[in-house]
């Protein structure tokens, strides 16, 4: 069962701990990642979730996210997030997210990077993700409106994309 640390609404950690799917109490968050994996072309890496997956089935979604596990740090989260979802390696220990988004039960933390990443050398499929490539902007919001992409809101793809390359992005 994966355990999630709990924090305050200042991001403070609280000391306890939950299982993932249990409720959350009042005034407990937990902290959620996401990376976006940008190109020198201005693309962004995106992978189409497993089948069997809980959620989001055959989706398209940005390039890697998930909750981070009790203990680790955001950074932490992010490197084993995109290990386990595609295989390859990052290091993140000395950076800060490029942007937090606060939802209802926590914090995501966005990181946004630019790499001259091989797909094809990418270890494909895992558990979570079926294949993988590289969209443009407009190719992602197209997808978005023709269902076949997790439904986010069409102006938070646009800001990641505006983002890329500047104000907090990283270059690896």
């Amino acid at each position: 069962m994966e355990k999630w640390d709990i924090y305050d609404k200042d991001r403070n950690r609280t000391g306890k701990q939950m299982n993932r799917g249990n409720a959350f109490e009042k005034d407990a968050y937990h902290l959620v990642i996401h990376v976006c994996l940008f190109n020198e072309s201005g693309e962004m890496l995106i992978q189409q979730r497993q089948p069997d997956k809980e959620d989001w089935k055959n989706m398209w979604d940005i390039t890697v996210g998930g909750s981070a596990i009790a203990g680790e740090t955001s950074q932490q989260a992010a490197e084993r997030e995109v290990h386990e979802e595609i295989g390859y390696t990052l290091g993140l220990q000395d950076s800060r997210p490029s942007l937090t988004v606060n939802f209802e039960y926590g914090f995501d933390d966005y990181y946004l990077i630019e790499t001259d990443l091989d797909i094809s050398e990418l270890s494909l499929p895992t558990e979570e993700v079926k294949q993988v490539k590289w969209a443009d902007k407009d190719e992602v919001l197209h997808m978005i409106s023709d269902g076949s992409f997790i439904p986010y809101r069409e102006a938070l793809i646009e800001l990641l994309f505006d983002m890329r390359g500047s104000m907090g992005a990283h270059n690896l």
